[in-house]
């Protein structure tokens, strides 16, 4: 099975799931931006790598503009070079809009995790040998405020069917991507993956989230995670 096929395959299974209030409305950019989606996939996620990153679900100004997990859309166009039609969710929030890769906002929990491979590796290419990104969860939940609604807020029943479909898909992708290492881009991405994984032959390990939110990651993410991956064995540009 390829990436392509677990993706679509999960996209057709979570747009099948409703979420009741306070969520008003849900992206999936699995389908709305599939073009560069599956440009993503399909340039970037041959062949077996030694570590995947993982994060929880598409930012407002990342992912769910660009279909690219944590896509800032500057190293989205820019570093990996993936451009394409991005279409509308079927219902927009007007606080909200999807405006693909002509949004304005950063999205900078995908600034810093991208830029700091960007820095190490001189194309995406040589980052993309050895590693992958992914997300957990391919919705993107918002209140009517507009404010973002993370997965791990939603009620219990409406988790367990969303957790077991992204745990599938998590699991399928593991098949295909054999990697020796699993690194939670923080601790709710490394936790599902070790309750999806759960005897697989893959070690599990999380670094500190890229997101304004933490005031740790405003101290320094990139030296702070790289020296958390140091401490993994991984040793970014080698």
């Amino acid at each position: 099975m390829s990436l392509i096929e677990i993706s679509r395959r999960l996209s057709k299974r979570v747009d099948q799931l409703r979420f009741a209030h306070p969520v008003t409305h849900v992206y999936n950019p699995l389908a709305y931006a599939r073009a560069p989606h599956e440009q993503y996939l399909e340039r970037f996620g041959r062949g077996k790598k030694r570590v995947v990153f993982l994060g929880m679900n598409p930012g407002p100004f990342g992912m769910a503009q660009t279909g690219v997990p944590f896509g800032e859309i500057t190293v989205v166009r820019d570093w990996l070079g993936i451009s394409g039609t991005v279409k509308q969710p079927p219902a927009s929030h007007p606080k909200r809009p999807i405006e693909g890769f002509a949004c304005a906002r950063s999205e900078v929990s995908g600034a810093r995790l991208w830029g700091l491979f960007r820095d190490v590796y001189p194309t995406p290419d040589d980052f993309f040998e050895a590693h992958f990104v992914a997300n957990y969860c391919p919705l993107a939940f918002m209140e009517e405020s507009g404010k973002n609604r993370t997965p791990d807020k939603l009620p219990e029943p409406e988790r367990a069917l969303l957790y077991a479909a992204c745990d599938a898909a998590l699991v399928e992708l593991v098949r295909v991507l054999e990697p020796e290492l699993l690194v939670g881009v923080g601790a709710f991405a490394a936790d599902r993956a070790d309750r999806a994984l759960d005897g697989a032959p893959v070690r599990i390990a999380s670094v500190l989230h890229p997101s304004p939110a933490s005031p740790k990651a405003n101290r320094g993410w990139a030296a702070a995670a790289r020296a958390e991956l140091a401490e993994l064995g991984v040793q970014l540009g080698k």
